[in-house]
């Protein structure tokens, strides 16, 4: 029997769906895992360069498994979600190792790669492999949370279940992968959020949600968790070279494998710090805090430009710290608010000694 969602999704696809995105040319599975995965919590047109600068030093998965993991997270800088980056590279590894550097081709082999959750995977398989297999990305999660009036937040098991259950319901046999994208770019661009364009939707007629008038109260909200605060320094240690300190963070937790300004505790002396490790710094310039927020706390920072002695040897621990030259930077991956006090520095006359 036809499914007739799936049907008015396709009608709906062959007159106004995307067709012309850089990963839609030239399909390969490596293109579209590596699409899927920038576009995690990130829009299109962010994703674009990102995707286009990547697939150019990067053309296959073996060129991205051979690759530093530093040229990996610098092409990153400024996408977010590192943990994507660092699983992609894994990932690229795992599928030369294990797969002959060929993805493999049904999502219970795909979803055991780091970094492929289900949904990923079912995208890869229906994409690049033509094969029927089903998504439920936040888009799609959306666009039926509406139509059959899921109720609760998508990331509780109940309303998970649920649609997952429809969602695989209206996955056609045929033209899968039409299907997918499909449903990826109603939710992206009629679908929306705050503002979805009920009357040009394939849908409309028969979505629960537009009929009682109620399409915001789906997904359902995310309990509200009040997120702690954290305060630090971020110490900008330049060189009478003009160079900056830079440390590389572990590969775990925020940040992870990024190079970052070394951090010091607010209740410690940013001069008896320096003092202790580097001599005794010259001119102390604190800059105005500013808030980062994390899917999880708030980190309150603070800048502080301090000018250095002659740097002495013990600072080039190898592997862990580099000198940063902001007029010929090194490729290596940069959180995104030190990239910003990098550029700013960039623009600064030197501290007196």
């Amino acid at each position: 029997m036809t499914d007739t969602f799936s049907a008015a999704v396709l009608n709906w696809f062959d007159q106004h769906g995307r067709k012309h995105l850089p990963w839609q040319q030239n399909i390969t599975p490596y293109r579209v895992w590596l699409s899927e995965i920038m576009l995690q919590q990130t829009q299109v047109t962010t994703v674009i360069p990102y995707f286009e600068r990547f697939t150019k030093r990067f053309p296959t998965v073996a060129d991205l498994a051979s690759a530093p993991v530093d040229d990996v997270l610098h092409l990153w800088t400024g996408l977010g979600y590192y943990a994507r980056a660092r699983n992609l590279h894994r990932c690229a590894q795992q599928v030369v190792s294990d797969f002959g550097g060929e993805f493999p081709a049904t999502v219970d082999e795909l979803s055991s790669l780091p970094g492929i959750g289900e949904s990923t995977a079912g995208a890869i398989v229906s994409i690049a492999f033509k094969q029927t297999a089903t998504i439920l990305d936040g888009n799609v999660k959306r666009v039926l949370a509406r139509y059959h009036a899921i109720d609760g937040w998508p990331g509780q098991s109940g309303p998970l279940k649920a649609l997952w259950q429809v969602a695989r319901q209206h996955t056609p046999e045929s033209r899968c992968n039409h299907y997918t994208q499909a449903m990826m770019d109603l939710g992206a661009t009629v679908c929306t959020r705050t503002k979805p364009a009920c009357d040009t939707c394939p849908l409309g007629d028969g979505c629960i949600a537009r009929a009682t008038g109620t399409q915001l109260q789906y997904p359902g909200k995310k309990p509200k968790k009040d997120k702690p605060v954290k305060a630090t320094y971020l110490l900008m240690l330049r060189a009478p070279s003009g160079d900056l300190l830079l440390q590389q963070r572990p590969p775990q937790g925020i940040w992870g494998g990024l190079w970052s300004f070394p951090e010091l505790a607010l209740e410690r002396s940013v001069a008896d710090y320096c003092a202790d490790y580097y001599g005794t710094p010259g001119e102390i310039e604190y800059w105005d805090s500013y808030r980062h927020t994390f899917s999880h706390y708030h980190l309150d920072i603070t800048p502080v430009l301090v000018q250095l002695p002659e740097p002495s040897a013990g600072v080039m621990a190898p592997g862990q710290a580099l000198w940063y030259n902001v007029s010929q930077p090194p490729a290596v991956g940069l959180a995104a608010p030190v990239k910003r006090l990098l550029e700013q520095l960039h623009e600064l006359a030197p501290l007196s000694s």
